[in-house]
């Protein structure tokens, strides 16, 4: 039986602020370039294809447990991980922004854009981590135990209610 985990819906101002921008100055361009190329306008179909994969790759984001395992999607990303392998005696739920050594730093491979981080990164302590982080005052901290594939990565949820994916964990005997 699949159990979802409501995320915590992101600033939309502050996401979408960086594509709306890049997709005027894209639009623009081509009416610049159309002026004096009228083949230009063929880029326009194909810079709204972008846009909306783009749109629908920013939507997905999902936080599931099913037969034994935690799977989280994030963008282009998917994750899963047994939860024998979470080390659910240190999970916890903290604030980003006074535990500043969990906040992530580099972006490895996803997304990161004003008010949303998805993907894999470093945090600030350089530890490797894969992150659906859209709100930073209430994110669940799972780390992954120590000698299991990929370990030492910490998963950094936010969820709506994170103590009942915490809860859901515990009762499972993960």
């Amino acid at each position: 039986m699949t159990r979802e985990f409501a995320i915590t819906a992101p600033d939309a101002r502050l996401v979408w602020m960086l594509p709306a921008l890049a997709t005027l100055l894209v639009l623009v361009g081509i009416a610049i370039l159309a002026t004096q190329e009228p083949h230009a306008w063929v880029a326009l179909p194909v810079a709204f294809m972008a846009f909306a994969v783009l749109a629908v790759l920013l939507r997905r984001r999902r936080v599931s447990v099913d037969a034994g395992v935690l799977t989280i999607a994030a963008g282009i990303n998917t994750r899963r991980v047994a939860l024998a392998d979470l080390d659910l005696s240190a999970a916890r739920i903290v604030d980003l922004r006074e535990h500043g050594e969990l906040r992530p730093l580099v972006k490895v491979f996803g997304t990161r854009l004003p008010g949303l981080a998805m993907g894999h990164f470093r945090l600030r302590d350089r530890g490797p981590a894969f992150v659906l982080v859209t709100d930073r005052s209430r994110v669940l901290v799972l780390p992954e135990k120590p000698g299991m594939k990929g370990a030492g990565k910490t998963l950094l949820l936010s969820l709506q209610q994170p103590q009942a994916l915490l809860d859901a964990l515990h009762k499972t005997g993960a």
